[in-house]
């Protein structure tokens, strides 16, 4: 899988995923309900916010089908933007309460001081110029809001992914468009945000055995963008080496694993509160 040299750097030019496409299927992948540890702090972070502020309103930038933003209902007014008409479609099939937009990340369409607290789960490394976002999210927090950024970044993939084992060019795609963590916490200081937290949120750790791995919502092709972005031989290739590791194991009388180790974390950057006001601690989101 090819791949352009700035995609690692704040603006990018990388191949599209299809998302209008691939939405009326893109639910499955959260039907593995693997990712409780996200959703918690999500809900954890609302209501440190929700002790400093009136009802809050938050923004979820990237908010696909609505999956995170359902996790926040009775959280105050949750509102969604998203590049994809598709996934906003499914979103608004799942809550007549949101309040859905289209949009880009890097120009966010909503007036200073709007929200108590912006986030994105996964999407970061889809945005055209993330630092763009970074900014607009300060601007569109108010006084003591917080932006939270949620997801992976493939250098902590400690043991690997079977994804990256058997699709050669994933691995180093993942490398060259996910910012690492360092990069997104400059990012945020340079935009203006107060104190930083880091956390881990989530280690996955799982192996599916045999021909279990083939029933994985995350080895189809439209519920996982490394997948999504590979040219349909390569995705081809991709499960006939799958299939042949399955023969060959079966043919010896054993049951191969696919393993799956990858960490997800979550940075909140806070905007600065007037003296006195907005203390709630966000260490811990």
């Amino acid at each position: 899988m090819p791949w352009a040299p700035g995609w690692g750097s704040g603006t990018v030019a990388e191949p599209r995923v299809d998302y209008d496409r691939i939405a009326p299927g893109y639910n499955r992948r959260f039907a593995a309900g693997s990712t409780p540890g996200v959703a918690a702090a999500l809900c954890s972070l609302a209501g440190i916010l929700a002790a400093n502020a009136r009802p809050l309103a938050i923004l979820e930038v990237g908010c696909g089908t609505g999956h995170w933003l359902a996790g926040l209902a009775g959280s105050g007014r949750l509102c969604g933007l998203d590049l994809s008409a598709g996934m906003l479609y499914q979103a608004r099939q799942r809550s007549a309460a949101l309040d859905l937009v289209r949009g880009r990340a890097g120009q966010l369409p909503f007036p200073d001081g709007a929200f108590d607290l912006v986030y994105c789960v996964n999407a970061l490394h889809h945005f055209d110029d993330r630092p763009a976002f970074v900014a607009e999210a300060r601007r569109v927090l108010r006084a003591g809001g917080a932006l939270a950024v949620a997801g992976m970044d493939p250098r902590r993939a400690w043991a690997g992914w079977y994804v990256y084992d058997y699709f050669p060019g994933t691995y180093e795609a993942d490398l060259a468009r996910f910012p690492s963590w360092g990069t997104v916490a400059d990012w945020l200081i340079a935009a203006g945000f107060g104190p930083l937290a880091w956390q881990t949120v989530e280690e996955i750790h799982e192996a599916r055995r045999g021909r279990a791995v083939l029933a994985d919502p995350f080895l189809d092709k439209d519920t996982t963008s490394q997948l999504t972005l590979l040219d349909e031989g390569a995705y081809a290739a991709g499960l006939k080496r799958i299939e042949a590791v399955l023969a060959a194991a079966e043919s010896a009388g054993q049951t191969v694993p696919f393993a799956t180790d990858l960490t997800l974390d979550i940075l909140v950057g806070r905007v600065p509160a007037p003296s006195g006001r907005g203390k709630a601690d966000l260490a811990r989101p």
